[in-house]
């Protein structure tokens, strides 16, 4: 299979590493040896496979010019096995040649790893809690909540293929105004009255209240109070279920159902009052309980508890942090649209109060809204849910994968724009179409490849993978680590999706420039097995790619 050495970007960055701690140790540079070196694939092939700026980094720490520098660390650099050539360039880039052997084996080292390439452990030892979602159970999900289901639930497989332990927490507001208006918008639905202020309109009201006078006959003939207990405890229920039942469809799935409620009756709402008062940052003003947060980030100081006694939403955010912190989670990550931007100020100021540092343990994603159209025109209103669109029309309409693929591939701080029919096309300007199109014609291949009685084998000889194409597929397979390890880090889902289109797209170029397979009866030429492994490489890091993002790398299409 020719030599190991130098396989994936990640041993090329360690084998610049050691060039620049021999220089150290040689007495030719006095700097500290960097913890991480940046590997750049240059746009124009003959400025090498890889290119780092690392010598221009070091340059004024040494005192050295760039140049100077590079030429030292390029001397060092030449004896490392796998490396082929290295050349000092503009003002002090490393452009770094890899001997055919060094990149071909490659897809060997891609293949032997499977579902595990790609993974590393960048974020080991680190305990997360990733809360979102997280929508009140008084109607369907609407397509806020959807941005972040399919951005939330690929970030967490995302921070676990990087080494964190990550808890996936969805946060039940099951308490509050608002379940109190949704029992009186279901009772006014069973008895067929107008929908109170402030209420839940919508047919899922009328079906939800039919189906909890379904199961308790005479319910409406009960006291008021009675009445409204069943419809808050019962309709919750079955919202909540509709609302599990909507993010399993889709995919997503949650290590914990945290419930409002349950701070309430455990008494950690006021625990946790106490706990601030303990830490010096409550007072009293005109009867009311303040938490003092206006002096570390907060636009204002927060009540905690009203003059009427009764503990306010804010005092249940605080029990719930400090519930995260009590479980050993060492950051709290909270994914929030755009509507609660103001939650951040009061989220970092209840870290500071309880003595956490917040830029330690709190951190926000705010995500923009997601905006649909058809045939040019926008989509307003569901079926359904009435004001709104609801996941679930959303997947009628285009179907998991592509709804997944769609609400991950922007950066979440911008708005997106979805075009159904695109969406919905099974045609390569549709982007999920066409990254899931190259894995099935990868299996189709294997599939032929089989029936011509050609197999892949065990190993396959490296050196034979020459052809430019051939150096753009494995050049690009080994970028894969760095951009999960960067979408991870970085908390950007979308690096990977971009990143598969760009690796689709180097494929089928590869595809059709370089035969894979001999026509008719013709004998397969010695660079058969080889390309096959290249095209096994491929289709695992396609699988690998997309399974991040929670879509499906099918066989055929």
């Amino acid at each position: 299979m020719g030599s190991l050495a130098l396989v994936t970007p990640v041993e090329l960055a360690d084998a610049v590493t050691a060039a620049i701690r021999a220089t150290v140790d040689g007495g030719e540079l006095s700097v500290e040896v960097p913890q991480r070196i940046t590997l750049e694939r240059p746009r124009q092939r003959d400025h090498g496979d890889y290119a780092t700026n690392v010598a221009m980094q070091l340059a004024k720490p040494a005192g050295r010019p760039p140049r100077d520098v590079a030429d030292l660390l390029a001397d060092h650099l030449r004896r490392a096995p796998g490396v082929a050539d290295v050349a000092v360039a503009g003002p002090g880039f490393l452009n770094i040649w890899l001997s055919g052997g060094a990149l071909g084996a490659l897809a060997g080292t891609v293949v032997s790893a499977g579902e595990g390439y790609g993974s590393s452990d960048r974020l080991a030892g680190q305990r997360l809690n990733l809360e979102f979602v997280s929508a009140n159970p008084t109607g369907p999900l609407h397509l806020g909540h959807v941005r972040w289901a399919a951005v939330g639930d690929a970030l967490g497989r995302l921070l676990t293929f990087t080494g964190a332990q990550v808890s996936r927490e969805y946060y039940f507001n099951d308490a509050g105004v608002q379940i109190d208006r949704y029992a009186a918008s279901l009772d006014a639905a069973a008895r067929r009255l107008p929908t109170p202020d402030d209420g839940y309109a919508g047919a899922y009201i009328s079906d939800i209240a039919a189906a909890v006078v379904a199961d308790h006959p005479g319910l409406l003939a009960e006291p008021e109070e009675q009445v409204l207990a069943v419809f808050r405890r019962d309709g919750l229920a079955r919202m909540f279920a509709e609302i599990k039942q909507s993010l399993a469809d889709f995919g997503v799935a949650f290590d914990v159902y945290f419930s409002e409620r349950s701070l309430h009756e455990s008494g950690a709402v006021r625990a946790a009052v106490e706990r601030m008062r303990r830490h010096g940052r409550v007072y009293e003003a005109d009867g009311a309980v303040w938490l003092r947060t206006s002096d570390i980030g907060d636009d204002k100081d927060r009540v905690l508890v009203k003059a009427d006694g009764e503990t306010t939403y804010f005092a249940a955010d605080v029990a719930y942090y400090l519930d995260k912190r009590d479980r050993g989670f060492d950051r709290c990550l909270y994914l929030l649209g755009s509507d609660h931007h103001g939650y951040v100020g009061r989220l970092r100021a209840t870290a500071a109060a309880y003595g956490d540092d917040p830029e330690e343990t709190v951190e926000v994603l705010i995500g923009q809204f997601v905006n649909l159209y058809r045939g040019g025109e926008p989509v307003r209103m569901s079926k359904r849910a009435g004001n709104v669109i609801t996941l679930d029309d959303l997947v009628e309409s285009i179907g998991v994968d592509a709804a997944r693929y769609a609400l991950a591939r922007s950066a979440t701080d911008s708005m997106i724009d979805i075009d159904l029919e695109l969406w919905a096309r099974r045609t390569s300007d549709n982007p999920v179409f066409y990254v899931q199109y190259a894995h099935a014609r990868l299996a189709s291949l294997q599939r032929n490849a089989a029936d011509l009685g050609i197999r892949r084998g065990e190993s396959y000889d490296a050196e034979l993978l020459t052809h430019p194409r051939e150096a753009d597929v494995l050049g690009a397979l080994g970028e894969f680590p760095r951009v999960v390890a960067s979408a991870a880090e970085l908390r950007e889902p979308h690096r990977v999706a971009r990143y598969l289109e760009e690796l689709a797209g180097t494929y089928h170029r590869f595809y059709d420039s370089c035969r894979v397979l001999p026509v008719g009866s013709e004998p397969p030429p010695e660079v058969t097995v080889a390309r096959l492994w290249l095209c096994a490489a491929t289709r695992v890091v396609l699988a690998n790619g997309l399974g991040l993002l929670g879509v499906s790398a099918p066989d055929r299409m």
